[in-house]
C-alpha cells in the first residue's frame, strides 16, 4: 500500500485524501464473497481516474529500445561480381570516376584542392570534397600535406558515400598533377583504414585497394613527366608491399596516338571510357552465366589480386562463307595486346590472364571450338610456364565476335622502379662494401 503523508495531502488539496480510504474499503470488497450481481462502475466518483503523477510516484526514464531504421544502403544500377567503391583524386582521377558514375557505379566520391577543378565533374554535391580550396600548383608535397592534415575528414567522407558496404576500393588518379600525384598515396592508406573498420581486410587477406592511374602527355612538360614517375615509383612500392592490387596504368601519350583525330572535347572521354569500359565488362561477365564457358567471380579474383593488369579488346573479322579460321582469333588476341591504351609493358612476364569471347549466337554456332582453343592457348604461350589461362564464352544480340583480354602479374616498367630495388642481392651487398 501507498502511503501518504500530509505534506502530499496538502500537495493535491482536500478533495483527493479520500483516495487512501476507498482504496482500503475496495480491498474489504475483494475479501468478500464473490456476487451474482454485476458491479456497477458508475458508482465509482469520477475523480478516481487518476495518472500515476497523481500517487506522487516519481516514474524514472528507462531507456528503451528505439524502432530500428532501415540504414540506407548505395546500391549500384546494374548486378557485377564486385561492389566497387570509386574514389576520384584530382582533375584527372575524378574524371576517371565520373565516368564510371555515367556507367551506374554509385559509390563514388571525388576529391580535390581546388574548387574550379571539382565544380565541372558532374556528379551529385554530396559525392564532391573539396579540401584546402587553393590548389596543389603541381606540387606533391603540397597536396599530400593537405590530405594528411584532413585524414579524417576523408575517413568520415568515404564512410558516408558508402553506405551498406563494398567489395573493392578502385582510387583513381592523374600522376602528372599535384594533387593526384600527392593525394594518392595518402588516400591508399586511409582506405585500407576503413577496409579494415569495416572487416574486408585484416591478417592473412589480400589487399582490397586497387588503383588506375594516368601518366601525361610529353606536351604536358618535364615537371609533370617527373610528377607522375615517382607517383608511379611509390604505387609500385605498395605493388611489391603487397597493400595495392591491381594497378592499371593509363598512358596518356598512346591514347594521344591512338586517337590522333579526334577532337579536343572528345579526347578524354573516350580516353577515359576505353579503360572504363573494359574493367565495367569484366565486372559485369563475371556475375553472369554462360551456356558455353563461364568465367566467374572467382576467375576475375586472382587476377584483381595479381598486381599490375592490363586489358585488351579486338574483333574478330567473319566471313558469312568460310566462318572464322583459328589464326584469326590468335591474330586478334596478338593485336588487342599492341593496341592497348596502357604504359609499355612486358606482357610475357605475366603470369595470370582472362579470355573472354563474345558473339551473337549465329557467329557462335559457325565458329569451330578447335579455333576458340587455339586462341586460348597462344595467350598461354604468351606469358610463359606456370602462367593461368581463365576463359569465357558468351553469347549477346550484337552481330560479330569480339576477344577482350586482362593479363595480371606484369613486372613494372623499368621507368618506376627505383635502380637499387632492381639489383640482385649479391650486387648489393658488393655495393654496400
Amino acid at each position: 500500500m501507498i502511503a501518504f503523508d500530509n505534506k502530499r495531502n496538502q500537495h493535491y488539496g482536500p478533495e483527493k485524501t479520500h483516495i487512501k480510504k476507498n482504496m482500503e474499503e475496495n480491498k474489504e470488497n475483494q475479501e468478500a464473497p464473490a456476487s451474482d450481481e454485476k458491479v456497477e462502475n458508475d458508482a465509482l466518483p469520477e475523480e478516481e481516474e487518476f495518472e500515476l503523477e497523481d500517487l506522487g510516484v516519481d516514474v524514472p526514464d528507462v531507456p528503451l529500445p528505439s524502432a530500428e531504421e532501415n540504414e540506407e544502403v548505395v546500391e549500384d544500377k546494374f548486378s557485377g561480381a564486385y561492389r566497387f567503391a570509386i574514389v576520384g583524386i584530382g582533375q584527372g582521377g575524378s574524371r576517371i570516376a565520373e565516368t564510371f558514375w555515367k556507367m551506374g557505379y554509385r559509390r563514388v566520391a571525388v576529391m580535390n584542392t581546388a574548387i574550379q577543378d571539382l565544380r565541372p565533374i558532374k556528379i551529385p554535391q554530396e559525392n564532391k570534397l573539396l579540401l584546402g580550396g587553393g590548389g596543389a600548383g603541381k606540387n606533391p608535397a603540397v597536396a599530400e600535406k593537405i590530405f594528411e592534415d584532413h585524414r579524417e575528414d576523408v575517413l568520415d567522407f568515404f564512410k558516408k558515400l558508402f553506405k551498406g558496404g563494398f567489395d573493392r576500393i578502385l582510387i583513381c588518379a592523374g600522376a602528372g598533377g599535384g594533387t593526384g600525384a600527392g593525394g594518392t598515396s595518402v588516400v591508399i592508406d586511409i582506405a585500407h583504414d576503413l577496409c579494415e573498420t569495416m572487416g574486408i581486410e585484416g591478417d592473412g587477406m589480400d589487399s582490397k585497394v586497387g588503383a588506375i592511374v594516368a601518366l601525361p602527355t610529353r606536351a604536358e612538360g618535364s615537371r609533370v613527366r617527373t610528377n607522375s614517375i615517382e607517383a608511379a615509383k611509390k604505387l609500385v612500392n605498395n605493388i611489391q608491399a603487397g597493400t595495392l592490387s591491381p594497378l592499371v596504368i593509363l598512358d596518356n601519350e598512346r591514347i594521344k596516338q591512338l586517337y590522333s583525330k579526334l577532337s579536343i572535347n572528345k579526347f578524354w572521354s573516350t580516353a577515359n571510357s576505353s579503360i572504363c569500359s573494359l574493367f565495367h565488362l569484366f565486372n559485369r561477365i563475371a556475375a553472369q552465366n554462360s551456356e558455353y564457358t563461364a568465367f566467374d567471380k572467382a576467375d576475375l579474383d586472382t587476377v584483381m589480386a595479381s598486381g599490375i593488369i592490363t586489358f585488351g579488346a579486338t574483333p574478330v573479322p567473319f566471313n558469312e562463307e568460310t566462318g572464322i579460321d583459328e589464326t584469326d582469333i590468335s591474330h586478334a588476341i596478338r593485336d588487342n595486346l599492341k593496341k592497348n591504351i596502357l604504359a609499355v609493358i612486358e606482357v610475357s612476364t605475366g603470369n595470370v590472364a582472362a579470355c573472354v569471347a563474345i558473339g551473337d549466337k549465329n557467329t557462335l554456332d559457325n565458329t569451330p571450338q578447335e579455333s576458340l582453343e587455339h586462341g586460348f592457348e597462344q595467350l598461354s604461350r604468351l606469358l610463359g610456364e606456370g602462367s593461368v589461362v581463365h576463359r569465357g564464352i558468351y553469347h549477346t544480340g550484337k552481330p560479330g565476335l569480339v576477344v577482350y583480354t586482362i593479363i595480371g602479374g606484369i613486372d613494372p616498367p623499368k621507368d618506376f622502379v627505383d635502380p637499387q630495388e632492381t639489383l640482385p642481392k649479391d650486387q648489393e651487398n658488393k655495393d654496400a662494401e
